[in-house]
């Protein structure tokens, strides 16, 4: 056969070579309409199906608390209160005892309706709920028909998973001891599918388009995880040269091990500190094993978000209690509540915005919701009687903002210190700088908060008006744009100046491209998915600090993106001479 070459996003790095197995379940409303001829035997196979469908559901909650933590479990909860819903499942019940339908049209019809609404509405993270309640419905249709189709669970052997998009309760069955790695139709870098993958540590190729139509059940199939390349049918000489890569890929990764206990100090003494970005204290707990020396990000965000009512006091506390206790006293840095923008939550009824990513989100929502703020640092505050904890505002566009955070801060603080609840005796308050704002007002912060944490993610956003997650203009997002480098540099020096430190926890502190310049600019703290923590390291150990201030200097001239890459990859060239 003939060697066929697509083109994807790579999303988490790996190369494998393997067998296909594509996966293609029973869908809700793909079935033939058909009429019941007796309701009463409907409505029974239908709550049988239900049944089964709780009963499936509970034991994978319990398999992916043990294995992936709390937050990931309650997504799968998620399903489970679908279910239950009087709003999704008496509905169905409905249309066979009045209509006559049969139960897999009744699945079918509802999950469409309710799917429809979630997809016609106004955010990303929104339109995401249309997924889950397909899920549910295939679940259920799945029991309902029996046959056709399959399920994650036939997977028996080491297998390449092929499918048009893996819902938030497949990615987390999947065990990467059979699943080698995926492939899916649509897709991209900041979808949920992409951060499971990275937390799983499964390579993973997503928006491969209509090419996957043509990969067929069982065919030998290879994928980059890193380049986004795939192929299909691939030639003996080609599974050889991949077969090279692989061998390649387990050498460099044992050889970067040796990095998990060594600190990154350049070859004159500069020494930074490597942290990691989090989402669950599951994720926290091998992170020393894994070098890190913090946690520069945890994004209490998907605590909420994996939930249908708000996680009360209690709740929060547990989480980030465990945070702490797994970092043993290294620092962790908790980010106050960032939702808004791509990020709702259906339980706060936010009103539907033009524009939210410049509208009412992060700080600017907390601090309009001072009950929802205090009992979140109410928690935080608490948790830090049991590690270094330190607080990070989202969003902050000026003092006022920051000055209000902080004193409903010390407020909590005071009313808990009243209480008698222990807490940490010196808990620092930084602010997160991703508006232009705040960084050209550095100097202004750096007289009152205790650190600063540069997302660059956001940072580059507003700062060259490009919406990240629009393809369209997804070739204008660059963090090497002149104007962001000429932004970090004012944020670093102000707080040099100050003496307090500044971290950055974008996806720009995980690059090793970026690390000459980072060195030079004399950034303190990096923050990155733990995938990138022994590259990273390695590469800040090779450097001399002095060449890369004289680097950053030469960059700092610079007028485009592409002139800072081809400078850092010559830097950096020239070093592996």
């Amino acid at each position: 056969m003939t060697e066929i070459r697509y083109q994807g996003i790579g999303v988490s790095a790996g190369v494998r070579i393997g067998t296909a197995f594509v996966y293609n379940p029973v869908k809700p409303g793909e079935l033939q309409e058909r009429k019941a001829d007796n309701a009463e035997e409907e409505l029974t196979r239908l709550r049988h199906a239900k049944a089964r469908c709780l009963s499936e559901l509970e034991e994978l909650v319990e398999r992916t608390r043990s294995t992936l933590g709390e937050e990931k479990a309650a997504i799968l909860k998620g399903q489970i209160s679908f279910l239950n819903d009087p709003t999704f499942y008496p509905p169905m019940e409905q249309l066979i005892s009045k209509d006559a339908w049969s139960a897999e049209t009744a699945v079918g019809k509802i999950v469409a309706r309710i799917a429809a609404i979630f997809e016609n509405m106004p955010n990303d993270y929104m339109k995401e709920r249309a997924a889950d309640i397909r899920d549910v419905g295939g679940r259920l249709t799945a029991k309902l028909v029996g046959n056709g189709g399959n399920r994650l669970t036939d997977i028996k052997e080491p297998s390449i998973l092929i499918a048009e998009d893996l819902t938030p309760s497949d990615t987390v069955q999947l065990d990467p001891a059979l699943v080698l790695g995926f492939m899916t139709r649509i897709g991209g870098k900041t979808s949920h599918t992409a951060i499971l993958a990275n937390s799983l540590g499964i390579p993973a190729v997503l928006g491969l388009g209509n090419a996957l139509d043509g990969v067929p059940d069982g065919a030998t199939v290879i994928l980059d995880g890193s380049t986004g390349e795939c192929l299909l049918h691939p030639e003996a000489a080609t599974v050889e040269r991949y077969r090279s890569l692989m061998l390649a890929e387990r050498e460099e990764l044992e050889r970067l091990k040796r990095f998990s206990e060594q600190p990154a100090v350049t070859s004159d003494g500069f020494r930074v500190e490597i942290a990691a970005n989090i989402g669950t204290p599951a994720e926290a707990e091998s992170l020393l094993q894994k070098g890190a020396e913090a946690v520069g990000l945890y994004r209490t965000e998907f605590l909420f978000m994996s939930r249908t009512v708000m996680p009360d006091e209690n709740t929060q506390f547990q989480a980030y209690k465990a945070a702490a206790q797994a970092m043993q006293g290294k620092p962790v840095v908790i980010r106050t509540l960032d939702i808004g923008g791509d990020k709702e939550l259906p339980y706060l009824e936010l009103p539907h915005e033009l524009n939210p990513f410049l509208g009412y989100r992060a700080v600017r929502l907390t601090l309009d919701r001072p009950d929802l703020f205090r009992t979140q640092l109410r928690a935080i505050y608490r948790a830090s009687a049991f590690g270094t904890v330190k607080i990070m505002f989202p969003m902050i566009s000026g003092l006022g903002e920051w000055r209000r955070a902080k004193a409903l801060a010390e407020e909590v603080r005071q009313e808990l210190a009243a209480e008698g609840q222990p807490m940490g005796e010196k808990v620092e308050l930084g602010i997160m700088v991703e508006i232009p704002s705040a960084a050209l007002l550095a100097p202004q912060f750096a007289k009152e908060v205790d650190f600063f944490s540069i997302g660059t993610n956001d940072l580059v956003q507003y700062t060259v008006a490009v919406d990240r997650m629009n393809e369209k203009v997804a070739n204008l997002y660059d963090y090497f744009h002149p104007a962001v480098i000429r932004l970090i540099k004012t944020v670093i020096d102000a707080s040099n100046r100050a003496g307090i430190w500044t971290g950055m926890c974008g996806s720009m502190a995980g690059d090793p491209l970026a690390a000459p310049l980072l060195v030079g600019l004399g950034l303190h703290e990096w923050s990155m998915s733990p995938s990138a923590l022994h590259r990273v390291k390695e590469t800040v150990t090779r450097l001399n600090r002095q060449d890369c201030i004289r680097l950053a200097e030469r960059i700092l001239e610079l007028e485009t993106p592409e002139e800072v890459r081809q400078a850092l990859q010559e830097f950096l060239g020239e070093y592996s001479r």
